[in-house]
């Protein structure tokens, strides 16, 4: 199975339960349906990227890089590659470099979904299709800054950096997955 066909059979048996979430779903499949190359960075008109909301093993702290290019606080992911073969392989092996912590455990079903304008690494504007998926980090794991941020932190989730009120609802959906 391919990485877009295994991206279309995630997101087509995953139920968000909420409409916002529902209709940002269809509007996935929608544009996978239309372009064969939707994961790929190449693609011009937008690209799926698979994204991990790291929480410690107690689920008091999420784990945010301060991104270079963006210059501020967010999750960890970013694109799939072409050896990627599943968009949740996608998400670990991002949450993997970016943290350099070893035995994260992901969570199958996403969480959240996020369209959001860009100028990546093609040098044009373009959309990032943001799927995120839940990670939990083994007790007492400690992340190592990779050279992809400028930052790394465990950010109490009652005491997040300012800006980044967009992640809140992210962070509200890996929570809610827990209960």
């Amino acid at each position: 199975m391919s990485l877009h066909a295994d991206t279309v059979s995630v997101l087509s048996g995953w139920n968000p339960g909420e409409p916002g979430q529902e209709a940002l779903r269809h509007a996935y499949l929608g544009f996978l349906a239309a372009r064969e190359d939707g994961c790929l960075r190449s693609c011009e008109p937008g690209h799926v990227t698979a994204s991990a909301v790291v929480l410690d093993a107690a689920a008091e702290h999420v784990l945010l890089t301060l991104h270079p290019r963006v210059g501020r606080w967010l999750q960890l992911g970013g694109h799939c590659e072409p050896d990627d073969e599943t968009l949740l392989g996608a998400a670990l092996r991002e949450a993997t470099e970016e943290s350099g912590i070893t035995g994260l455990r992901i969570e199958p079903r996403p969480i959240h979904l996020e369209v959001h304008p860009i100028t990546c690494s093609l040098g044009k504007p373009t959309r990032h299709f943001d799927v995120r998926f839940l990670v939990r980090a083994p007790v007492g794991a400690r992340p190592v800054r990779s050279a992809e941020s400028d930052d790394l932190q465990w950010w109490p989730l009652d005491s997040l950096p300012s800006n980044v009120d967009d992640l809140v609802p992210m962070i509200e959906a890996a929570l809610a997955r827990l209960r």
